[in-house]
């Protein structure tokens, strides 16, 4: 049985890897996400390494091993179910579920975690528009691209948020672009470093930092 820490780490590892594209994931990187110093870091890769769910070389990075990569996908299974039952059945925000559902994943069964999924009928993706892993590990590939990298006159579907951060997550509420709005690309002042979009037939401006962050179809 893995710790909570070990969970946690795994589940980090595997995403900063998805983030970055990198092939090792570095040690100051996952300081940065955990919040704790770069010596506690190494300390834990060496225990992931002993226990065959990473490789880790010091100067380098750590790769997980197939073993890590299916407890950190389990863990995201866990975490993205339960942000949607907490979302659907008790109607909690999407700037809430996150921390409830840090709590709640190492604490349930996976046998509740699969009865859970069958009570809301096998969704695809979480409130944040992430892809929730299937039961065997496997998990669609997110078909959708930055905002940021639309053309003008373009028109878009919001489909998934990478900063899921409860402040940016209530201003793109109070912007009227949560998952599924639509709307089209007003214009692009390189300039002034924002963009210019059309929703629900009001023009809003956005920073191009915050346009990045929001993966549309």
């Amino acid at each position: 049985m893995a710790s909570l820490t070990v969970e946690n780490y795994a589940k980090t590892i595997y995403l900063l890897a998805q983030q970055t594209g990198a092939d090792a994931v570095a040690t100051g990187q996952i300081a940065t996400a955990l919040g704790v110093l770069p010596g506690t870091v190494t300390s834990m890769l060496k225990t992931l390494d002993e226990s065959y769910l990473a490789t880790y070389t010091p100067y380098e990075g750590v790769r997980l091993t197939p073993a890590g990569r299916a407890l950190a996908l389990r863990m995201l299974r866990r975490h993205r179910l339960i942000e949607q039952f907490l979302s659907q059945t008790l109607n909690l925000t999407w700037d809430e579920v996150h921390e409830e559902a840090e709590h709640m994943e190492h604490a349930v069964s996976d046998a509740l975690v699969d009865r859970i999924d069958v009570y809301l009928g096998h969704p695809a993706t979480d409130p944040h528009g992430d892809p929730i892993p299937q039961p065997d590990g496997s998990m669609a590939a997110a078909a959708d691209r930055p905002l940021a990298q639309c053309k003008v006159g373009e028109r878009f579907r919001v489909a998934r948020v990478t900063d899921q951060s409860p402040e940016f997550l209530r201003y793109l509420s109070q912007a009227g672009l949560e998952i599924g709005a639509q709307g089209s690309l007003v214009s692009n002042d390189l300039s002034r470093d924002n963009m210019t979009i059309e929703i629900a037939n009001q023009n809003k401006t956005l920073s191009r930092d915050a346009a990045a962050k929001l993966m549309v179809r």
